[in-house]
């Protein structure tokens, strides 16, 4: 076997099981380079969302801010799995799940701080807090509700994520939103950085093999990051700037930015809350589906959606974002064969290192937005494909293509025109124009009511129509 070197298949497929030093830190720092990219994303496109992202027009305060996002996130991420692989009472899987800053959230806190800088951060860490603390209250009935979120609601929702997220792809290419009304704003100069991380990704993803496949992405971003200082689009002065004014060593600061808690934040991410638990179900599922041939159990559910709250709700006293588990690691765990959660373990130490130097999240804030664009338009859009893998699965009968219908219709119509809500109080027409919390809202009740016999009905005017002959009959599928 190919993994005879590093154990049995016995011991591989034993989250206690610790290969050898040499061989588990590689592995780790596999997992991390896997999730290294999605997970300080979120935090760039909202420092760039709330106008303290990137450019000289920035201001005076938006270097040390975006930074410490992009630290905390670092930070969290590696406390969360540490949660999940080590566990503290009745919090963590005891699995091999890599942590890492929540997709889900973004089209709920992108309204909140949209244009408001630094003053949007209290309200925004408030939402964060209550809604990790809800997370971990849903740890205690999860498995209960699991008879409302069949494949059509998830699937749904997770599409519903990635086409929330695809615009911000192609702004980000672009030249990013503060340069929409600029000249360059689209040049082909912006657009040929991102395609060079696009390129390089999927050549790397698809002809390479290993650890190079796995890092595809994080080598995109480093190749487009090289091709934008050759065309002038980064300083060398410039990375040495942010290297300088970056501290060596830094700990978090408690309420960095003050607590606000608002209604519109709270119950926003409350919904969204629910929707990353389930997204955790089904990510503990596919590891010891995948990497130990067993179904998870109740208490390593319960316990992983415990790590989910609490983890999120310290990153919110922090200065973090919500954490889920992170699927991309779970293809990992089934591609390498590797059950080791002190494998992942070692990734969570090296990303706790990464969150309390400054100068990486410093040296990060120096990727050029278009290089970045690249990434998260192949990012984005495998979000949309997980989605639509996810509604593979469902049974296409009359009653749940009215169910899909009606919710992805209402939830990306709102989503594409916020004008249509306008008249409605502040609070709900950010959840409204956030298209997710509609749609899924919509999907689930739609689910829980609408009769089965929509379905027999359609099964048997289907069948009748193929014997008639008729008309207007459909073929089945």
């Amino acid at each position: 076997m190919a993994h005879s070197s590093i154990g049995t298949p016995e011991q591989l497929r034993d989250p206690n099981f610790t290969p050898a030093l040499h061989r588990a830190v590689p592995l780790g720092i596999q997992h991390v380079l896997a999730m290294f990219v999605s997970n300080v994303t979120p935090a760039i496109i909202i420092a760039g969302a709330a106008g303290f992202g990137f450019g000289s027009d920035a201001g005076a305060q938006g270097f040390p801010d975006m930074t410490y996002l992009i630290q905390m996130s670092m930070l969290f991420a590696g406390i969360a799995t540490l949660f999940q692989t080590i566990g503290i009472g009745p919090v963590g899987a005891r699995l091999p799940i890599v942590q890492g800053t929540s997709f889900a959230f973004i089209p709920i806190m992108i309204p909140l701080v949209a244009g408001q800088g630094v003053e949007a951060l209290p309200a925004l860490f408030g939402g964060v807090l209550v809604g990790g603390l809800f997370h971990a209250f849903l740890a205690t009935f999860i498995g209960k509700i699991r008879f409302a979120l069949p494949p059509l609601v998830t699937g749904l929702v997770v599409t519903m994520i990635g086409l929330a997220l695809v615009k911000v792809g192609i702004q980000y290419a672009a030249g990013g939103v503060p340069a929409v009304s600029q000249p360059e704003y689209g040049s082909l100069l912006n657009w040929s950085a991102a395609l060079v991380v696009v390129f390089v990704t999927l050549g790397l993803k698809f002809f390479a093999r290993g650890m190079l496949s796995v890092s595809a992405v994080v080598i995109g971003i480093l190749a487009g990051y090289i091709y934008a200082l050759f065309m002038g689009m980064v300083t060398v002065e410039g990375i040495a700037t942010s290297w300088d004014r970056a501290s060596a060593f830094a700990f978090p600061v408690p309420f960095k930015y003050g607590i606000d808690f608002t209604v519109a934040a709270i119950v926003g991410f409350c919904l969204m809350a629910f929707v990353s638990a389930v997204e955790t179900v089904g990510d503990v599922s596919g590891i010891t589906k995948g990497g130990a041939g067993r179904q998870a159990t109740d208490r390593e559910i319960q316990g992983a959606t415990y790590a989910d709250g609490f983890g999120s709700a310290i990153a919110g006293i922090f200065g973090g974002f919500p954490n889920t588990s992170f699927s991309q690691n779970v293809g990992l765990i089934a591609m390498t064969g590797v059950m080791s959660r002190h494998v992942v373990t070692i990734g969570a130490l090296f990303l706790i290192l990464c969150g309390l130097v400054p100068k990486v999240g410093a040296v990060i804030r120096t990727i050029p937005i278009e290089v970045l664009g690249g990434g998260v338009i192949v990012m984005f859009g495998m979000v949309v494909a997980a989605g639509i893998s996810m509604l593979s699965d469902v049974n296409w009968n009359r009653r749940n293509m009215v169910i899909f219908a009606i919710s992805l219709s209402i939830g990306l119509g709102l989503q594409l025109d916020p004008q249509a809500v306008q008249y409605l109080p502040d609070t709900a027409r950010i959840l409204m124009t956030s298209g997710l919390l509609p749609a899924a809202a919509i999907a689930i009740i739609l689910n829980l009511i609408l009769p089965e016999e929509l379905s027999s009905e359609a099964t048997e005017e289907v069948s009748g129509g193929l014997s008639g002959h008729g008309e207007g009959s459909l073929p089945g599928r």
